[in-house]
């Protein structure tokens, strides 16, 4: 069995029926998906989800890139569903320096108080980097220790050192199945076993053979099927890992 945990099921363009692609999900062997809220309109379709069918789990937090709307005063309205039940965690919050969709000042005043919220509620993290693993990193191991993980991890040996510094957990995606990314693969099988979870991004970033498609969770077991050939161990043994790794992280 596999655990997705991080998906756009939510996507109203992507999935108008995000019921059929559970059901496929559910026959590929995937029992639970985790559906991300970026910004407060899509928050409300997360938990959504999450509401109707019982395979699915929310998180919510004020992605980097749609931080130039952010505002503290909507902080409420985030501290409120991560109170629901099917919510677990904040997230994806972080840094984006390859878009220029929002102001680095407003994405970090997002990032600080967003992370003071987690620390408050005890709530697990969930990270977006891109071009910004060292700045993220700074912020991170100055503030006490608490449960992260970093979705699509694509940093480099150094970001590794530094991230398994703090403890956190990794999320590996469709990129690990593509011919040209040795490097990516080379950081995973260097990552601790017991840190790794694999999810989709869906519908973003399709494994092969669907690269150029659209993606969807029935495919994070081809993302486990690169991953154990990553790891030298067999397909079952990763999806167990896994598996575990994110009823661990998410506190299933």
């Amino acid at each position: 069995m596999f655990i997705d945990t991080h998906c756009h099921l939510n996507d109203p363009k992507a999935f108008p029926d995000p019921g059929l692609a559970i059901a496929r999900a559910k026959e590929a062997g995937v029992e639970r998906m985790v559906v991300v809220g970026v910004n407060p309109e899509d928050w409300s379709r997360a938990v959504s989800l999450a509401d109707r069918f019982e395979e699915v789990w929310a998180i919510v937090g004020w992605h980097p890139n749609y931080t130039i709307d952010y505002r503290s005063s909507l902080l409420a309205d985030l501290q409120h569903l991560l109170a629901h039940p099917r919510v677990l965690a904040l997230g994806e919050i972080g840094l984006d320096y390859h878009w220029d969709y929002s102001p680095r000042p407003l994405q970090f005043e997002a990032l600080h108080e967003q992370l003071d919220l987690a620390a408050e509620l005890q709530k697990p993290v969930v990270f977006h980097a891109r071009e910004a693993y060292s700045d993220l990193l700074d912020v991170l191991e100055k503030r006490p220790p608490h449960s992260y993980l970093f979705h699509c991890f694509a940093g480099d040996a150094r970001d590794v050192e530094r991230a398994v510094g703090l403890d956190a957990y990794f999320g590996v995606d469709g990129p690990i199945t593509y011919k040209k990314s040795d490097e990516l693969r080379a950081v995973f099988a260097t990552l601790p076993k017991d840190r790794i979870v694999i999810e989709t991004d869906s519908p973003y970033m399709s494994p092969v053979p669907y690269r150029g498609k659209p993606n969807e969770p029935a495919y994070v077991k081809l993302v486990n099927q690169a991953l154990s050939e990553t790891l030298g161990i067999s397909f079952d043994e990763c999806a167990a890992l896994t598996t575990d790794n994110a009823k661990r992280f998410f506190r299933f």
